[in-house]
């Protein structure tokens, strides 16, 4: 019998629980970049998207993206995993966005596939359309560019996560002067993204308790429904209540953290290592 839509909701939220768990584990574990300090991955974050933002040569993609499959492989990353999800990425918001822009009724250019011949050109207020529609050298290598550079910038923010432990990062991220706001906005989101799977876990397994058969499409979309207006009116009452237990509590719109340990020799090395891996693809490629 096969699966309805709300088992594979489900299943789906109880993925995203077990992807948190894993990257906790993944930070905690030994590794290259784990026993390096959060600023300092931090600073090989915005660094290196810097230099894939303003980069315009494919070789200097690719070398960017091998430098980080070999930061990767050293910091014990399942690799398999997680490249998976930086090609969907990469497919959905790089080369599916710009596959349009490969054809020359878009991207002039020396043609290099013909896809469809016409039987004259034609020009629709002041848009020329030419005879033969096909895709250019300069459109695709465009589309290739943008999609290792969305490549690269997904594997590389997945990365300094998937080696960092969050509190630490949001103390980094207070450390470099990041707003109060944002990180108390990312820190609430963090924690009620669990707790949210939880409840609607808990939600459907108690209703599929109380079931003898199995429930029809439109019993599951009403049920669906509902329980989407219960959660809305349940995170507002749960972040009156958050905020209240805040102020009791002494609250003055600022986060304190204690505990930062210093910036140590060898993260000083390793940021110098940055800017020299950094400086050698803007050099020489």
């Amino acid at each position: 019998m096969g699966s309805s839509f709300v088992d594979k909701g489900l299943s789906y939220i109880a993925g995203v629980v077990k992807a948190g768990y894993i990257q906790w584990e993944l930070a905690s574990k030994k590794g290259f970049l784990q026993k390096f300090d959060p600023r300092a991955k931090l600073f090989l974050l915005f660094f290196f998207i810097g230099i894939i933002s303003f980069k315009q040569s494919v070789y200097a993609e690719m070398s960017i993206g091998v430098f980080i499959l070999v930061l990767a492989v050293f910091s014990g990353i399942n690799v398999a995993d997680f490249y998976k999800r930086v090609f969907l990425f990469a497919f959905f918001f790089g080369f599916a966005v710009a596959l349009p822009a490969s054809l020359n009724t878009i991207t002039s250019g020396e043609l290099v596939m013909r896809l469809v011949e016409l039987p004259k050109p034609y020009d629709f207020w002041g848009y020329h359309i030419p005879r033969q529609i096909g895709i250019t050298s300069q459109g695709l290598t465009g589309v290739i560019m943008l999609t290792l550079r969305v490549a690269n910038s997904v594997a590389l923010s997945l990365l300094v996560i998937s080696t960092t432990p969050f509190p630490s990062l949001v103390k980094a991220l207070k450390v470099l002067r990041v707003p109060v706001v944002f990180l108390m906005i990312l820190t609430l989101t963090y924690k009620y993204i669990f707790i949210f799977a939880a409840t609607i876990e808990d939600m459907y397994l108690a209703k599929k308790s109380r079931l003898v058969r199995r429930a029809n499409g439109v019993d599951g979309r009403m049920w669906v429904a509902g329980r989407i207006a219960f959660i809305f009116k349940k995170t507002q009452l749960r972040c009156e209540e958050v905020f209240k237990a805040m102020l009791s509590r002494g609250f003055s719109d600022d986060i304190r953290f204690y505990g930062c340990r210093l910036f140590g020799t060898a993260d000083r090395l390793f940021t110098l290592f940055i800017l020299f891996a950094g400086t050698i693809i803007c050099v020489c490629l």
